[in-house]
């Protein structure tokens, strides 16, 4: 009896929304998709369990942020404890922890939610305001600083909500964000007090409280939120590089055409107005969003998906300024790329969008979690020296809870609907229900991807009926690499594909990068298709300098690069030659088993008199760029030199450039 109770609770909880006239499809919530394969699988049930735990022991025992709402509530002066932002890391732990629930039911992990939950509501003041930082310091400078991050971490606090509403059916936490998005509405959109969000959040966040609540003042607010920007005038930060740009604020957002400032926040708040302009029709903000996203993507964004090249800042620079040793590459900023495309291409039905979601969930994202699931990357750099470890935590720990959230909701960005049809997103082993114009569809992917391309898809509709479905051909399959020319596949050749049902090759229409297949469906048929993988050998643009004379690898959607625990005599010494071919491989790092490239590539080494080089053949390995850094301190590369003058020689431990011989 238990155990049916649970379920009915757990399906009241979810609540849906329909696809709006703005969008071309709606994708299928995480909660309705059940996750099956090798890859994904075994990630997501590791953070349910190893990443929840630390995250739960950093956040409650190592650190004071559970200690701040507990001296809330206690309401005896004391002190608060660590840094202004501190609040938002709790919540994005309670929004990982619901997502883990749905994933992999842990009693004990939902209990420990409800605790935290507890300490939440009771820190919220009588008008609704949270935030321990200003309450436990000075409540008369509560939204006096738009640096201060109130409603950064309010933003998270409702998506936490939302988010455990959704899983459990449990009201306290969305209680709690009414309140406080009711607070900040009459302070500022009814309050009419001049404000914006110096770290955007809370935009998106209103957005998905509107959702479940079907409340438009949130919607209004989320809007209120996106037009403040551009106007100036009310900036009460002492940092130099805090200016316009940082924040987004040099135009307001529909006039803005090129990507400024810090790449979080630069993330969320496009995903904040992709999500308005879904909802009310609004192109300028659509408009808007294209324009700054193909900034991003053909003069910005790295090979990895990663974003935000610079650390001053932890954001962008100049255009093409894309260092690899001393790259930033956020993990957060990852995950706000993935959000980011995801309701673009909701918008759109392009699938150029899901090609670069694709590229950073797989790669620039996927780095920030060890595979033990309890180290993190913050910064994603593209080459080291060994000096770049991963860590078990950070002062400002946004990345750990991030990414575990990212990957426990991988099932957010699998599938979608439309009125007329099914799309499929991501090739992911999984299945779930989808019900098109009344009729239940029963749909299951079997694949092995992203080591190798087959892909099977039943489609069991519950009676005979006409619909489409939509299966993206990714850009790789097709010899490109990403939308825009910032990257070039060097070797790129035509492959011809073919999709069959019920074992039948069948013909099929292409349509803004999906194989669209319209057809009466009848219970039992199946989709087979298969996506070539070779190695494909990128170049960059030439206006970024840090890869002239450079090539990458990619098989698939990932990335590689070459790492010292696979190369004993060195990875900097190494050099490419264009015509190189290479061997995929089964492979383990640690135990993650992957496909390994392996080839003979020209090293270079110091001589016996120690005052030239001298070159030697040697077998190499190259692994996915996720895996990196899972063995110790390493040198790594993804960028690998097609010239000796480019290579680095290890003279008595000093690495030397080879161009000086």
């Amino acid at each position: 009896m238990k155990k049916i109770f649970l379920l009915i609770v757990l399906t009241a909880g979810i609540k849906t929304f329909s696809q709006t006239p703005s969008e071309k499809f709606e994708f299928v919530n995480f909660s309705r998709v059940n996750i099956t394969d090798n890859f994904w699988k075994p990630k997501i049930d590791k953070v349910a369990t190893v990443t929840m735990k630390a995250c739960i022991y950093q956040t409650e025992i190592k650190t004071p942020r559970i200690r701040n709402f507990e001296k809330v509530a206690n309401n005896k002066g004391e002190k608060f404890e660590g840094i202004y932002y501190d609040d938002s890391d709790v919540y994005k732990a309670l929004e990982a922890m619901a997502y883990a629930l749905k994933t992999h039911p842990d009693p004990s992990l939902e209990a420990k939610a409800d605790e935290w939950i507890d300490k939440v509501a009771a820190a919220q003041l009588p008008d609704g305001y949270l935030d321990t930082y200003f309450t436990l310091r000075d409540i008369n400078q509560r939204w006096t600083n738009i640096e201060a991050h109130e409603d950064y971490n309010a933003g998270h606090l409702i998506e936490a909500a939302v988010a455990y509403y959704n899983v459990t059916g449990k009201r306290k936490l969305l209680d709690v964000a009414i309140r406080l998005a009711n607070h900040i509405d009459s302070t500022f959109r009814l309050g009419n007090k001049k404000w914006f969000s110096g770290h955007e959040e809370i935009e998106l966040a209103l957005v998905k409280l509107y959702r479940v609540t079907n409340d438009d003042r949130y919607l209004k607010l989320a809007d209120w939120y996106l037009q403040q920007r551009g106007k100036g005038g009310i900036y009460t930060y002492g940092k130099t590089w805090f200016t316009p740009a940082y924040w987004q604020d040099l135009k307001p957002v529909k006039d803005q055409t090129e990507i400024t400032g810090h790449a979080v926040r630069a993330m969320y708040l496009y995903t904040g107005a992709a999500d308005v302009a879904a909802l009310t029709g609004d192109n300028g903000y659509m408009t808007a969003m294209q324009k700054v996203w193909e900034d991003v993507v053909y003069r910005n964004m790295y090979i990895t998906g990663g974003i935000g090249s610079a650390g001053d800042n932890e954001g962008f620079t100049k255009d093409y300024d894309l260092p690899n040793e001393d790259a930033y590459c956020e993990t957060c900023a990852s995950v706000g790329m993935v959000l980011w495309n995801q309701r673009m291409c909701q918008l759109t039905g392009d699938s150029k969008y899901i090609d670069v979601l694709e590229r950073c969930l797989y790669n620039g994202a996927l780095d920030g979690l060890s595979l033990s699931g309890d180290h993190f990357f913050y910064d994603n750099v593209l080459a080291s020296n060994g000096q770049h470890q991963r860590r078990e935590w950070f002062g400002t720990a946004c990345c750990p809870a991030n990414i575990a959230r990212l990957v426990t909701s991988v099932g957010n960005y699998i599938y979608g609907k439309s009125n007329d049809g099914i799309w499929v997103n991501l090739f992911v082993g999984s299945n779930t229900n989808i019900k098109i114009s009344n009729t239940d569809v029963a749909v299951k992917m079997e694949t092995n991807y992203p080591w190798d391309g087959k892909v099977k898809i039943n489609i069991d509709p519950g009676v005979k009926k006409n619909f489409s479905v939509h299966i993206r051909i990714p850009d790789w399959q097709q010899g490109g690499i990403v939308p825009g020319d910032l990257y070039k596949n060097a070797n790129a050749s035509e492959s011809v594909l073919f999709f069959s049902v019920n074992g039948k090759v069948i013909s099929f229409k292409e349509e803004n990068g999906y194989a669209l297949i319209d057809r009466k469906w009848q219970k039992g048929d199946v989709i087979s298709f298969e996506y070539n993988m070779p190695v494909t050998k990128i170049a960059a643009k030439p206006e970024v300098r840090s890869d002239i004379d450079r090539i990458a690898l990619q098989r698939g959607p990932l990335v590689y690069c070459v790492e010292g625990a696979d190369n004993k005599d060195g990875v900097w010494n190494l050099t490419l030659p264009p015509n190189t071919n290479f061997t995929a491989t089964d492979y383990r790092v640690l135990d993650e088993p992957v496909i390994a490239l392996q080839t003979e590539l020209p090293s270079a080494k110091a001589n016996e008199n120690g005052d030239g080089i001298k070159i030697e053949k040697r077998k190499i390995t190259a692994v996915p760029y996720y895996c990196w850094a899972n063995r110790g301190a390493n040198d790594m590369e993804v960028w690998l030199p097609t010239k000796i003058k480019e290579v680095k020689i290890n003279y008595s431990s000093k690495y030397e450039d080879g161009g000086n011989y």
